[in-house]
């Protein structure tokens, strides 16, 4: 599976952080592209170290379970979202599809 913001070796990895450090909203705005939005947010960031207050993504509507199941059920849906194995031995795997 291929992910929308992936960090495939060090030297990208010292990118994002320098990024994450330098323009935390510009990074995580981009983090967030990756995801399925009911209502983008208006603001990434609102910070208030005085008080202090931090909102991230504020005024956006996310659903959890559209993002994680449903938007890949089109291409995955007939395999395993799920696959558990007991420490028991003699209990059975359990295996969760859409």
């Amino acid at each position: 599976m291929s992910y929308t913001y992936q960090i495939k070796s060090a030297a990208q990895y010292q990118d994002a952080y320098k990024k994450s450090k330098e323009d935390p909203e510009g990074f995580w705005s981009e983090v967030a592209e990756g995801f399925y939005w009911r209502k983008k947010w208006d603001k990434v960031l609102d910070w208030n170290f005085s008080e202090p207050k931090t909102e991230w993504f504020k005024g956006a509507k996310l659903n959890i379970t559209e993002n994680c199941i449903d938007r890949h059920l089109e291409k995955m849906g007939d395999k395993p979202a799920i696959i558990w194995e007991p420490n028991n031995p003699e209990e059975r795997t359990r295996v969760v599809t859409a």
